[in-house]
């Protein structure tokens, strides 16, 4: 079948949502919110709100359904994203440190470039191509030095090149380590496992993508789950909702976990429970959060 639906003007498309029953309080505002948002994002956060489709294979509104409450969950939605990233970016600058000085001090400043050190070969020659990559466009300083200065080995030394390697690589580099001890002595400074940091680490790949590509985390069943912990932190294992593991409560819970070690006096838990009281149209249900989320640790005032 061809496609064939004609494009709409944003009073247009108003108009077919109100058609449908969707209450629109402020039409000048869902009209600015519609030509700077676009329909389809928004689509996501309203869709909740629909009826199946009927006879004629329309949608429509349950009763009281709103734009101004699709609005309010997307810019609720916005604000999580923003507290993820920066739990995000917290956890990547720690894990790059402990893992260049765990190899570091270990096996030395070029660690990095011993292959016996790694599980998997053929990931090991991608990983490093990859980085090598990464330095030749680098233009950052110490890695500009690093070339006017010195030429053997042809790489900066591992707490140097470990800044200019991507979340995903980071991942893969900290995955990729053959031995148990390698890999715990870097997941010791969370008081976690070093399988369940592994599994965190490559989960939280795919939430940082959904982030930098500004998709949705309300609501939404991820592809990667993650293992939760089972006895590091003690009693770490009933503040997670292994029912729910396709939703994003296990990860905000995680990053609270290592949040708490990597800054003890960290405020991030607070704000998230902030902006869930913020907007009480969230139904903390449609995340994963248990029933009782408030009364766990990681979320208690």
């Amino acid at each position: 079948m061809r496609y064939a639906k004609p494009p709409l003007p944003f009073g247009d498309q108003l108009d077919q949502l109100e058609a449908r029953g969707l209450v629109i309080p402020d039409r000048q505002k869902a009209i600015q919110a519609l030509s700077h948002l676009n329909y389809y994002r928004l689509r996501a956060y309203w869709l909740g709100m629909e009826l199946p489709k009927g006879a004629n294979g329309e949608h429509s509104f349950v009763a009281g359904a709103s734009f101004d409450t699709a609005l309010a969950l997307y810019v609720f939605d916005r604000e999580l994203r923003l507290l993820v990233m920066d739990a995000i970016e917290q956890v990547e600058v720690s894990v790059r440190t402990q893992w260049a000085h765990c190899l570091a001090v270990r096996y030395g400043a070029h660690a990095f470039l011993d292959r016996s050190l790694f599980f998997k070969p053929d990931l090991y020659d991608r990983t490093l191509a990859n980085l090598q990559e990464e330095i030749g466009r680098s233009q950052e300083t110490f890695i500009e030095h690093y070339r006017a200065t010195y030429d053997d080995p042809p790489l900066p030394p591992i707490w140097a090149v470990c800044e200019v390697m991507s979340f995903g690589q980071l991942s893969k580099w900290v995955g990729n380590l053959k031995n148990r001890p390698d890999r715990q002595a870097i997941a010791d400074a969370y008081d976690l496992d070093e399988s369940i940091l592994k599994s965190f680490l490559h989960h939280l790949t795919a939430i940082r993508n959904l982030c930098a590509h500004h998709s949705r985390l309300w609501n939404r069943r991820v592809t990667i789950t993650m293992r939760i912990p089972a006895v590091r932190p003690r009693m770490a294992r009933f503040w997670f909702n292994p029912a729910a593991d396709r939703q994003i409560y296990n990860t905000l819970t995680m990053l609270s976990v290592m949040l708490k070690a990597i800054e003890p006096t960290t405020d991030w838990s607070k704000r998230i429970r902030a902006l869930m009281e913020q907007f009480p149209a969230v139904q903390p249900q449609a995340m994963g959060f248990p029933t009782n989320w408030k009364t766990l640790p990681p979320w208690m005032p």
